[in-house]
């Protein structure tokens, strides 16, 4: 079992999912993280695999430290998504999301390229079913355009692998720049492209819009299972070959800030979370590109704890769009009374993604932004403070406050399925557990540094003071803003992303120059074709009989005076 890659239990374990049915579908499916979990646990320490195949060596099993948090926390989201989905009898969902889970495990533990590019496009054909499953023409459209960028990143990858291993000999998946003491710019166009893909899945700045399309689209359980591993899987692949790669700090920065801005005026507040998703993947992607073993543990930490917050976030939507039908803020408020479970737990994951001391996001953050803020001039300080704040409004209040307060929609609807409540449940008590005391404790033991991380110390005072802070100054911004009527409006629109330049501008640039080529092709042809009728009209002038000068006929004086000039000219250009 050793030579097993971890999640293939999932992946052969979901093929059986469609022939079970009642209990014992439900039995099976909630079996499988768990068997798949104890075999990651008997999975020796600093463990490899190795192969040959084709005359390449391949290492489809590595277990290291930074390997093993990412699949610890993926068995725990994949168990806690069956839970929530118990209740769905779409068999195409369960398989696909068993599948995708068990392939993003899989790909945490590849040791070489080969095996990270077989799975890397296994989650992107596995989960594209949780968007088609929703069964609307919008859903297959975005499916097919979420599929298309995916499966692209993997064709990106595979070809900056052939190049590197061109270029190197080797297939190996470790550090390939930054404080290994190779820049990027210097680490070949086969690392760089490398680097494209991993950012392509990481949703860099530009390249992200795949994320807030795709994700809102997906059914309540397929959001669920794909806010955990797409992403996050890439932040892992970051982590592994990137690490003190200095370019990753501003885009990481950027990637904190300019979500803020789509996220407060979006009123689908499944696309709020998405938004919110790509600014916390920003935190993670600033402490790749520090590369200190603080910022990489608050990486791992922060990726962690985001994981099981953002998946109880989601959830909670999830569950007022399966009971009310509907995810607009415009429709929705006053459901707290109806739904008080999901209210509470989603106050939970709002508190921990805002950062609130005793929650998750307290503890994981607080090292990345520790490490951002000496060293790296005004910007990357600012930028984190400010994209802190932003967390707070859209997430921390804004999710909570519009689903289920603001103004009285007047539906009253059932609480959310057992299961649901069950699933958000233990999320919300991960996100307690893990912000303080053993759980704390017990998530720094497992880091990539650990004697970094239990040398630190989240609850300083002054950690504390600038953390209350924060959440106090950013709530009254939003209890001021929204009581003078200045923030913005939950309102039915669209809004536009930067993705409108290729989707909608590109288009019509192109139809612009299209237009532009028509009317310089048709006034060139006109003047071609009357230059072409001057040309023949004097050819035809000069051989009309009696005028023209080839119109009369040669006599044998001239014929013979032009036969001898043509021969000493062929003469002349032979014996040149």
């Amino acid at each position: 079992m050793s030579s097993l890659p971890p999640g293939t239990l999932l992946i052969l374990g979901a093929l059986a999912v469609p022939l079970l049915k009642g209990h014992v579908r439900a039995a099976w499916m909630l079996l499988l993280p768990v068997l798949s979990y104890l075999h990651l646990q008997g999975l020796p320490a600093d463990h490899q695999t190795s192969v040959s195949l084709f005359g390449m060596d391949l290492t489809p099993v590595r277990v290291d430290r930074l390997s093993m948090v990412w699949g610890i926390v993926f068995h725990i989201a994949a168990a806690l998504s069956v839970i929530y989905a118990l209740h769905v009898k779409d068999s195409v969902q369960m398989v696909a999301g068993l599948m995708y889970a068990g392939a993003a495990i899989s790909a945490a533990f590849a040791g070489d390229f080969i095996t990270l590019f077989v799975y890397w496009e296994l989650t992107a054909i596995t989960s594209v079913f949780l968007i088609w499953a929703r069964r609307t023409e919008r859903a297959y459209t975005v499916g097919l355009r979420y599929l298309l960028i995916q499966v692209g990143s993997g064709v990106i990858l595979l070809a900056g692998v052939i190049l590197h291993y061109s270029a190197t000999g080797s297939l190996f998946f470790g550090q390939l720049a930054g404080n290994n003491g190779v820049s990027l710019a210097d680490a070949g166009l086969g690392v760089q492209l490398i680097f494209l893909a991993f950012g392509i899945k990481a949703a860099f700045p530009l390249l992200h819009n795949w994320l807030q399309d795709a994700y809102p689209e997906a059914t309540v359980v397929g959001t669920v299972f794909l806010s955990a591993f797409t992403t996050k899987l890439a932040i892992y692949t970051l982590a592994r070959g990137f690490p003190g790669t200095e370019i990753l700090i501003p885009i990481g920065a950027v990637m904190t800030l300019f979500p803020i801005f789509f996220a407060v005026i979006e009123n689908d507040l499944r696309r709020v979370l998405a938004y919110s998703l790509n600014n916390q993947l920003g935190f993670m992607v600033v402490g790749i590109g520090i590369g200190t073993q603080l910022a990489l543990n608050g990486t791992a930490a922060h990726a962690f704890a985001h994981i099981i917050y953002k998946g109880l976030l989601f959830m909670a939507m999830g569950a007022v769009l399966y009971r009310t039908g509907t995810i607009k803020a415009s429709e929705l408020g006053g459901i707290y009374k109806s739904m008080p479970w999901t209210t509470a737990f989603c106050i939970v994951g709002s508190l921990s993604i805002a950062g609130f001391p005793f929650f998750s996001g307290f503890i994981s953050k607080a090292m990345v932004l520790s490490e951002g803020a000496h060293g790296y001039g005004l910007f990357l300080p600012l930028a984190l403070l400010i994209a802190s704040a932003g967390v707070v409004d859209h997430s921390g209040i804004k999710i909570p406050f519009f689903a289920f307060f603001a103004h009285d929609s007047g539906k009253r609807v059932e609480e959310a399925p057992l299961n649901m409540r069950i699933a958000m449940g233990i999320a919300a008590a991960l996100c307690l557990l893990l912000g303080f005391g053993p759980g704390m404790n017990m998530l720094y033991s497992i880091l990539p540094y650990p004697e970094v991380a239990a040398a630190y110390r989240p609850w300083t005072t002054s950690h504390v003071l600038f953390s209350l802070q924060l959440l106090l100054f950013a709530a009254l911004a939003f209890a001021i803003l929204f009581r003078r009527g200045i923030y913005p409006p939950e309102l039915r629109a669209t809004n536009l992303d930067t993705d409108w330049t290729y989707r909608k501008g590109l288009p019509a640039i192109t139809r612009w120059l299209a237009r532009g080529i028509g009317v310089v092709n048709g006034a060139a042809r006109t003047e071609t074709t009357r230059l072409i009728s001057g040309i023949v009209g004097k050819a035809r002038a000069h051989h009309v009989p009696s005028t023209g000068v080839l119109g009369e006929p040669w006599t044998v004086g001239r014929t013979a005076l032009w036969a001898a000039i043509l021969l000493i000219v062929c003469l002349l250009m032979a014996f040149a």
